[in-house]
């Protein structure tokens, strides 16, 4: 691997066994970019990942932090993958962007605590369509909250995997396309996952 792989991979390269954990909302618990990542990352490197997942579908941020020290810290993880702002930002649950952001950085602050070495991967994901005013989906400020994993990712010199720019490149290119593989408007199905998140993943690690 080049020195422009992630540290991640730059260790499974070098023959040292990691352990990864998934943890954020649907898009994490039910993406099938997880198991996507996890066919290329143990067949690259057999026999020296180990993962788990601790998302749950339909959570947020606060739910992030009180279930951390069994959904994460439990499993000793050596890299871990974080996105909630997609559903810190749904009106209905009533968090503040400056919450949403003081959540993240609870749950870094206790996993480095643990690992002071713990690689931590935060992501934006997909744009959200036909979630109006009155929906119980609303997330009339979701560029704030996804801005805040920006944010945090530049001050602590984390990765940030943006996958906004790609998603929206194709929404306003292609709609039909972008609604073909996100058929809900929220969860893009395993073949969009496969052709816009994967690669996304895959390049931001060098693997």
């Amino acid at each position: 691997m080049t020195s422009r792989s992630h540290p991640l991979i730059q260790r499974l390269a070098a023959g040292r066994a990691q352990r990864i954990g998934f943890y954020g909302t649907s898009l994490t618990a039910a993406g099938a970019w997880v198991p996507q990542l996890i066919t290329v990352l143990t067949e690259r490197f057999p026999g020296l990942v180990t993962t788990f997942n601790g998302a749950e579908s339909g959570m947020h941020s606060r739910w992030g932090v009180e279930n951390l020290d069994t959904r994460v810290l439990a499993h000793a993880p050596d890299v871990v993958f974080i996105e909630f702002s997609v559903n810190d930002a749904c009106a209905r649950f009533g968090i503040t962007v400056a919450e949403a952001r003081a959540n993240l950085e609870n749950m870094i602050d206790r996993i480095r605590g643990q690992n002071p070495a713990c690689e931590m991967i935060l992501q934006v994901m997909n744009p959200v369509l036909d979630r109006p005013a009155g929906h119980d989906g609303h997330r009339p400020h979701l560029v704030a909250y996804q801005e805040s994993y920006r944010a945090v990712a530049r001050e602590r010199g984390f990765l940030c995997i943006d996958h906004m720019p790609a998603w929206t490149e194709l929404l306003n290119r292609d709609e039909a396309q972008f609604r073909a593989w996100v058929p809900d408007g929220l969860h893009p199905q395993a073949e969009g996952y496969q052709r816009s998140v994967l690669p996304e993943v895959r390049s931001a690690l060098g693997v």
